[in-house]
């Protein structure tokens, strides 16, 4: 059999793919609950998204079904086994500072620049192209090949949620929703509340402070647990402390600590502001966690009995505890990194809950069970419950396994580099298959430029991961 050259077949239909990108990058696919409906749970322009999508693997020769608009299908080919492609037609807002318009879909310099260029409209539309190649070259295979539709992977994931309810799971698969050359581990993910409410400090039956300087009235910092907060305020009411020496204290401490804030006296209390620096919650040490370096202040003044409690179980579990040393929950792995732990939001109202909710990335060498229940041990001491909001547990696909070293052998022959496995602190929907990984698009040392102003895909990169995916699914599927 002759050698098939990708390349060169994705080439013909080069034109064809750049347009229809673009005429998909155009459709405003931005959760919108204002126009949800029957058979459009997220809003009429993912619905449309979703339609143009299916369109095109139709007009392909491939057959389609709609899950009530959670989610769609496309599949071609025949036999047993089910190999799936998982993208998304969603997209983040689009937000402003753009330098041409997010959704006009316009080549500057050689990129396609949309909101969804990258992630993840562009390499959806990449992967149904190189299933035309595959079509167009009507080469035998004997699996199914299944483009899973998600609708909302940029929220809650309730698509894909529905989608495998009543649908087959593929035997194995992959998203073009990452990295090049291929992400084969993603690390367990977890959103924590830990919440002390009034009536549990109470019967904790802590005396009240004595000479307390002052009454902490309220602390709010950070809007989401995968983010470092970097602003934060506390209100505090003086007592045997004056409003000026609180405030001198504080500037003093911004000044030692080279930290940045504010402090003003306000209707007889004491405002404390503090600026941190925001990061994504995979890798909170890159920031500074604005939150719990109040609070780091805040334990230097004498304070009422139950802000003495928060401030003293932050300060010693959060305050710089990025891998959750203090707490006993350390734990590294050679695969897929260490446990982290981001305190993302604390909320505390004197006579209201005081909460902290976390975000925490665990290997699949320790187990969610083992240090959950030390968390749950530790914190209740102060009377704070544990609250799962979310979890996955990790993901991981043997490196030995066909799938990755199928992909792994395209990757090579495609670009000439070594390609090496990734494990990572994030999430794609990979991990929504039972055999999953990330597969491309984006090529080592480029920019990610997904959730950003002028988010684009470089055009020569879309035409390159189109001949890889061909083959991919070519060699998993013959």
């Amino acid at each position: 059999m002759t050698t098939i050259n990708w390349l060169e077949e994705t080439y013909k239909l080069k034109d064809e793919l750049i347009a229809t990108t673009q005429e998909f990058l155009r459709i405003k696919s931005v959760l919108d609950p204002a126009t949800a409906r029957e058979g459009a749970p997220f809003g009429e322009g993912i619905r449309a998204a979703l339609d143009f999508a299916l369109d095109v693997c139709k007009r392909a020769g491939m057959t389609t079904k709609d899950v009530r608009g959670y989610a769609a299908h496309a599949e071609f080919g025949q036999g047993e086994e089910l190999i799936g492609i998982l993208s998304h037609v969603d997209v983040v807002p689009e937000g402003d500072g753009w330098s041409t318009p997010p959704f006009a879909a316009e080549i500057v310099d050689g990129k396609l620049v949309a909101r969804g260029a990258i992630d993840d409209k562009g390499p959806t539309m990449a992967a149904i192209f190189a299933a035309k190649v595959v079509l167009g070259l009507g080469l035998p295979l004997s699996k199914r090949v299944r483009f899973i539709f998600g609708t909302d992977e940029e929220s809650n994931w309730q698509c894909v949620k529905t989608y495998f309810e009543t649908e087959e799971m593929p035997t194995m698969g992959f998203t073009p929703d990452a990295d090049f050359p291929l992400i084969y581990a993603e690390k367990g993910l977890t959103d924590l509340t830990l919440r002390q409410t009034y009536a549990a400090f109470q019967q904790l039956g802590k005396p009240a402070a004595e000479q307390a300087e002052a009454r902490l009235v309220s602390l709010q910092a950070g809007l989401r647990m995968n983010m470092v907060p970097d602003k934060a305020v506390a209100t505090l009411a003086p007592l045997s402390a004056d409003s000026q020496t609180i405030i001198d204290r504080y500037r003093t401490h911004l000044e030692q600590t080279g930290l940045k804030g504010q402090a003003e006296a306000k209707d007889g209390l004491v405002v404390l502001h503090m600026e941190g620096v925001s990061v994504h919650g995979m890798d909170p040490k890159k920031g500074v966690n604005a939150g719990t370096e109040l609070i780091y202040f805040l334990r230097t003044l004498v304070l009422d009995a139950r802000a003495a409690v928060y401030t003293e179980v932050a300060d010693r579990y959060l305050h710089r505890q990025h891998g959750g040393e203090a707490l006993g929950i350390a734990h590294d792995d050679e695969e897929m990194g260490a446990l982290t732990l981001n305190t993302g939001v604390l909320e505390y109202e004197a006579e209201g809950d005081a909460l902290f909710r976390l975000n925490i990335r665990y290997p699949h060498s320790i187990s969610f069970e083992k240090w959950s229940e030390i968390l749950v041990e530790r914190f209740g001491e102060a009377a704070f419950e544990l609250e799962v909001v979310e979890h996955l547990p990790p993901h991981r696909v043997d490196p030995s396994h066909p799938l990755v070293t199928t992909l792994q052998r395209v990757y090579t022959e495609q670009t000439g580099e070594e390609a090496g496995i990734i494990a990572i602190g994030g999430a794609t929907y990979g991990r929504s298959l039972d055999v999953g990984v990330a597969f491309g698009p984006l090529f080592p040392g480029r920019p990610d430029s997904a959730h950003q102003r002028d988010e684009y895909i470089l055009v020569d990169d879309l035409v390159k991961a189109t001949a890889i995916y061909a083959q991919a699914i070519y060699e998993l599927a013959k």
